[in-house]
């Protein structure tokens, strides 16, 4: 069965790269530019892997995995922090906010596709 993945960035382009990739390997995509436009793919269908960004507008990326988490049918849900950011302490606020990993940006196709079949079930 094809796996679902839910990808979370207000950059375009980014999401235009990281959705190829995914299509690409078989996945079905869902994209969402921010943490609050994301949530209208939260309405009961399966989704196998969250990636999102950190810096959005309206919702960024801890506060969607903090509602992720508080909800029955995703909380256990996979969720990678995809992110410009470095800093450790960024990293365990995602990690404590329910984060399974992180891949900084820039990054390489054939690593993100490493990292997801890391997580995913």
């Amino acid at each position: 069965m094809q796996k679902n993945v839910l990808i979370v960035d207000d950059s375009e382009s980014i999401r235009e790269v990281v959705g190829f990739t995914l299509e690409n390997a078989g996945f079905n995509v869902f994209a969402g530019v921010d943490g609050k436009d994301a949530q209208k793919f939260l309405d009961g269908r399966r989704i196998d892997l969250v990636i999102t960004d950190l810096h959005m507008p309206e919702m960024n990326g801890i506060e969607l995995i903090k509602v992720i988490r508080r909800m029955a049918t995703y909380s256990n849900v996979p969720i990678l922090f995809l992110t410009t950011e470095s800093q450790v302490e960024k990293k365990m606020e995602a990690k404590d906010a329910g984060a399974t990993g992180w891949i900084i940006k820039p990054f390489v196709p054939a690593k993100l596709l490493e990292a997801i079949n890391k997580v995913i079930r």
